[in-house]
């Protein structure tokens, strides 16, 4: 059975740091590309980043201007992402999600429970 479970989410100030973890089990990590996206309240899923299969290539949305970062431990089979200078409006559910090959041009196909950031003060 195919499983990716975030965890790492949790109350931050503005300006704060949190890093999140996608572990993942059921199927063979390094055979696929995989993007975190998030969803903040009343609004739809909104793309975060996305990593190639063996960490080789990354991407990430204009709007985090360099802000977080997306990696991966293939020996360990879980993704992270990142997320430094954290403003109010990065307040959402995030989830990790399985392309279907090894780039991140595929379709995606398996999404976690997701993990809940909120950055208040």
């Amino acid at each position: 059975e195919v499983q990716l479970v975030e965890t790492g989410g949790g109350l931050v100030q503005p300006g704060g740091s949190l890093r999140l973890s996608c572990a993942v089990s059921g199927f063979t990590f390094d055979d696929y590309a995989m993007s975190w996206v998030r969803q903040a309240p009343g609004k739809g899923l909104e793309w975060v980043s996305s990593i190639s299969w063996n960490g080789g290539n990354t991407y990430d949305a204009d709007y985090l201007k360099g802000r977080f970062s997306i990696s991966r431990d293939n020996a360990n089979n879980t993704l992270y992402l990142q997320m430094n200078s954290l403003k109010s409006e990065d307040k959402a559910v995030y989830y990790c999600e399985r392309h279907i090959s090894l780039t991140v041009s595929d379709a995606l196909d398996a999404r976690g429970q997701g993990t809940r950031v909120h950055v208040s003060s």
